[in-house]
């Protein structure tokens, strides 16, 4: 039995192609290959205006709207579908001005038309013009009403949008729910509930919203009673209970919910990695961070953001490398947050790398990231280029004053200082606070007293600055390092507020330095009662105490630091090699691989310092110890075990770059001075107070310090 054969007509077989051709443009356009749906669209023999709109949407859908209209353009027929559609695309686009020209040379426009171009206004934030539009609209439907109630929203004019709501013939879930949202971001809690009550049906989305609306509030316990008797939850519902809990620290709640989440997404996870983070459990947010499948900028920006804030410097610097060697883009944030590790730590080659990312991604004319560039290269010691980046940028704000101020201050740098403050001033650029703590700095560090005093008298009387203790503590400095420590007692006297512990400490330094006992204790006591927890007053009056053979004092102090459970830091210090950090303690080289090089360099140095006249001053060890065991003491220091490595692996010509967590000791600063002569190298020391460089057998601060 043979099969008959029957012929489609060709008119049905060509409508089928144009059909799937259509779709096929359309798929292709979704998944980003408008390249490819362009080839599908020019093999076809029948091309209906459907397969036209595909592939001009295809072109708007793919960020190319030029082609868009030139395809708009070759159409042999258009219909409202395709106005509307190059309407919506030019919207898509953000290109609003060619939006209304197409709108407004539209044949015919439907309820669509109108839509879309009330839509765009509102997207570019013209809800004005939006609203003019909307209100000529010959016919609106739910969407319209719904867009434009979004727009008064978005404006902040949310009792206009609630006549707007009242207005409405139809009220659907999403008109109801931007409603409620808007009153939740008003903080008009209990109208955004009322609206809710009301819902005849409710979805999840509904139901988020509200649970938001009271989280993003403070009334987090009411949020979670809704979320108990959610009739369903998505992943966005758990997200939201628990960004409730993380922003206002209920991290305990928060670490539940986490736990019972089905589904841990992404932002869940983030949020989790930052809130465990400010509590100080750095573990449990790297636990977080390593378990995640699945990553985005924002975790590996949060993860380095709570090693930095929590003083796990080493640990961002090689998340961050592994961040980089996943090839994983480095956010903005991250950036920042590297920045300031580098700055912490005077990472110069991790900090001119950094810039350099900065300067492809464009971000180097951010006035907050030059800020950050600038103080960055001043903690690393590299000021010429801190200067650099301050005068490449054009109009400054206070905050980059500030820093190239301070750094100048810190590097010991007065008269510069006080140059750029006067610039400053000439620039029409208003002082702050902080702006005179770094000048009064600068004028302290390099025993300005005049000038001090005059800048002083003139924040109140010029520039409308009222004094803080901050600045009391500046003034403290400045008199005590010029040995005037009765005129600082008198201006301690005379302060209009209670003295706190930074002036109380100005003071105690000053008196360590002129070996003022009487004072010192005065000093010391007042320090005791701020801040019992505090080894650094103990530490300077035991010393203080030390220098003058009073050893039963000094024992009398240890003993209560002992019952007090006070303990104090231990001097440490670090040089950056090859961009990895080295650190070293005071007394011990032993855990570094090269400490067999390391002793074999101090030894050298140890024989070139006697041949250039140094003699260990043993004042500066202050235990009761013999001479032997002082100078042993001495040469182990953690700043010049630090300078031997520097000087093993830095080459010639480049400077050495050495920070300490501590002041740096005067038996040091002398011998660090001799090295940089005997050796022909420039030594840059960053200690807990300011910059020395050292050169030719002279230090930057030149001795007054």
């Amino acid at each position: 039995m043979r099969t008959k054969l029957v012929a489609l007509p060709r008119r049905a077989f060509c409508t089928h192609a144009a059909i799937s051709g259509t779709s096929h443009i359309a798929r292709l356009a979704r998944l980003g290959q408008i390249d490819n749906a362009r080839r599908v669209f020019d093999q076809m023999l029948h091309k209906p205006i459907a397969s036209w709109n595909a592939v001009v949407s295809g072109y708007f859908q793919n960020s190319r709207p030029y082609e868009a209209r030139e395809m708009f353009d070759r159409m042999p027929e258009r219909n409202t579908v395709s106005w509307n559609g190059l309407v919506s695309g030019y919207v898509r686009n953000g290109m609003i001005e060619e939006a209304r020209k197409a709108f407004d040379v539209m044949p015919e426009r439907n309820v669509v038309s109108w839509t879309a171009m009330v839509r765009g206004y509102v997207r570019q934030g013209m809800v004005s013009a939006a609203e003019v539009l909307f209100w000529q609209m010959p016919e609106k439907n739910v969407v319209s009403w719904t867009v434009m109630l979004g727009g008064l929203i978005q404006d902040g004019r949310i009792d206009e949008a609630r006549r707007l709501f009242d207005m409405m013939p139809v009220k659907d879930v999403v008109a109801r729910t931007n409603m409620m949202g808007g009153y939740c971001q008003e903080g008009r809690l209990d109208e955004a509930r009322e609206i809710f009550d009301e819902m005849p049906h409710r979805n999840v989305v509904c139901w988020t919203a509200m649970i938001t609306g009271y989280a993003q509030n403070d009334r987090v316990d009411i949020a979670r009673k809704l979320f108990e008797v959610m009739p369903e939850k998505n992943e966005v519902s758990w997200t939201a209970m628990l960004m409730g809990y993380t922003q206002c620290g209920r991290i305990e709640e928060a670490s539940e919910i986490f736990d019972a989440m089905p589904v841990k997404s992404v932002v869940a996870c983030n949020a989790m990695i930052l809130g465990f983070g400010q509590r100080g459990e750095v573990v449990k947010s790297r636990q977080v961070f390593d378990m995640m499948r699945e990553k985005d900028d924002g975790t590996w920006s949060a993860m380095i953001k709570v090693y930095e804030r929590k003083g796990f410097e080493l640990e961002a610097l090689d998340l961050f490398a592994m961040m980089q060697r996943e090839g994983v883009r480095p956010s903005f944030p991250s950036l920042i947050s590297i920045l300031s590790v580098c700055a912490s730590l005077a990472c110069l080659d991790q900090g001119r790398q950094v810039h350099a990312q900065l300067i492809r991604s464009h971000f180097d004319f951010d006035v907050y990231i030059t800020s950050v560039l600038i103080t960055m290269y001043i903690k690393c010691g590299n000021l010429v280029k801190a200067k650099v980046v301050f005068d490449r940028f054009g109009v400054k704000d206070v905050v980059m004053w500030n820093s190239i101020i301070t750094g100048y201050a810190q590097h010991g740098l007065g008269e510069e200082a006080l140059r750029v403050f006067q610039e400053m001033c000439s620039s029409m650029t208003l002082p702050d606070e902080v702006t005179f703590v770094g000048v009064l700095s600068a004028c302290s560090y390099t025993g300005k007293v005049n000038e001090g005093r005059e800048i002083f008298d003139s924040m109140k009387n010029k520039y409308l600055v009222e004094p803080q203790t901050e600045h009391y503590a500046c003034m403290v400095d400045l008199l005590g390092r010029a040995g005037r420590l009765n005129e600082a007692m008198d201006l301690i006297k005379g302060m209009p507020v209670e003295a706190d512990a930074v002036v109380w400490g100005a003071l105690l330094g000053a008196c360590r330095t002129y070996m003022n006992l009487d004072l010192a204790e005065v000093a010391a006591k007042k320090l005791l009662e701020l801040e019992p927890e505090n080894a650094g007053p103990y530490i300077l009056l035991s010393n203080l105490y030390a220098s003058k053979g009073k050893w039963t004092d000094v024992a009398d102090l240890r003993r209560k630091m002992r019952s007090r459970s006070v303990s104090k830091s231990p001097g440490c210090s670090w040089i950056e090699v090859e961009k990895k950090v080295h650190m070293f303690t005071g007394g011990d080289s032993r855990s570094h691989p090269e400490h067999v090089g390391i002793l074999r360099m101090l030894e050298k140095l140890g024989v070139l310092l006697r041949q250039a006249g140094y003699s260990p001053d043993g004042s500066f060890v202050l235990h009761d110890i013999d001479e032997e065991e002082k100078l042993h003491s001495l040469r182990y220091h953690s700043e010049k075990l630090a300078v031997a490595f520097g000087l093993l692996k830095i080459p010639e010509g480049m400077p050495i770059r050495v920070m300490k967590n501590l002041r740096v000791c005067g038996d040091c600063h002398s011998a660090i001075k001799l090295i940089a002569k005997v050796t022909g190298r420039e030594i840059i020391l960053r200690d807990a107070n300011r910059f020395h460089h050292f050169k030719d057998g002279s230090c930057s601060c030149r001795d007054y310090w």
